[in-house]
């Protein structure tokens, strides 16, 4: 499990606005070039939808140089707002305003989706359960870092952020090699010292105690019912860390947290968060 701040670096926003900029060839806009140059106008970012907040931390670099943004009051990721709250106020340049509004308005949308979604599960926890919410590598091409980041600002925990983090064996892996030859493997990297932490996925009760046999942190239980998972704990019992999934939904969560597993993994989070409306309305010359 990757350990992240809720922050993101600033070189990672800077980067990752300037090729967001450079996808949409916002310096290019052949609409607004036909704005005067000097006009100046004011607008505004509105919220449309109840949500958790994810991208804000975005706007004052997209909006940054020679606008001037102002995010609202109590305006931050991570937090809940309501539908009609004020983002922020900006002033400037009504080229450079309009050629980056969509880049904004999407980035709040998506990320803030998945905020919310986490978030609904995450408030389905039971007070006192250890239980966390993950997400997985279910993420679009090149957008992982900022999913990722936004089920954080819904109060969820990253997963492995790459395949070269951790040892996860799962079914095809197991479908390529024999329990045996993965036992060999694996005793050879504890002999050496340099075998990572190890999650092993089993589909069945019955196989639980061929992937305790080869020592792995945490046991991966997918797509079985409660029954089987409480049977499954009874047989790991605390040799594992212990972590559930297959299509979770949040009305589950609650009885899965207090059956006491450890983790619940949703790849919905990132690919089937619907996303928030926003919009920028300008409110006139400046």
């Amino acid at each position: 499990m990757a350990k992240k701040s809720v922050t993101l670096p600033s070189d990672a926003i800077k980067r990752l606005v300037r090729e967001a900029l450079n996808e949409d060839r916002a310096s290019e806009d052949a609409t607004s070039r036909l704005i005067p140059a000097r006009r100046r106008i004011a607008a505004v970012v509105l919220c449309e939808e109840d949500c958790v907040l994810a991208g804000t931390a975005f706007l004052p670099e997209i909006f940054g140089g020679s606008l001037r943004w102002k995010s609202g009051r109590g305006i931050r990721d991570g937090r809940r707002v309501l539908r009609g709250s004020i983002i922020g106020r900006l002033e400037g340049s009504a080229r450079k305003i309009l050629s980056r509004e969509r880049t904004a308005l999407n980035l709040l949308s998506h990320l803030s989706g998945i905020a919310t979604l986490t978030r609904r599960y995450v408030d389905q926890i039971p007070p006192g359960c250890r239980t966390r919410i993950l997400d997985t590598r279910k993420t679009l091409p090149g957008l992982r870092l900022l999913e990722k980041y936004a089920v954080r600002c819904g109060g969820g925990v990253n997963h492995r952020f790459s395949l070269a983090e951790n040892i996860f064996l799962k079914d095809n892996h197991l479908a390529s090699l024999d329990w045996s030859s993965w036992r060999r493997r694996l005793l050879r990297l504890d002999r050496s010292g340099t075998r990572p932490f190890l999650i092993v996925e089993v589909d069945a009760v019955e196989r639980v105690e061929d992937a305790l046999s080869v020592r792995p942190n945490r046991i991966l239980l997918d797509n079985l019912s409660n029954t089987e998972v409480r049977r499954a704990m009874r047989i790991i019992d605390g040799r594992a860390e212990i972590e559930v999934s297959g299509g979770v939904t949040p009305d589950r969560v609650k009885s899965l947290a207090r059956l006491g597993v450890d983790y619940i993994s949703v790849g919905a989070l990132t690919i089937s968060a619907p996303a928030i409306p926003f919009s920028l309305e300008v409110l006139g010359p400046k």
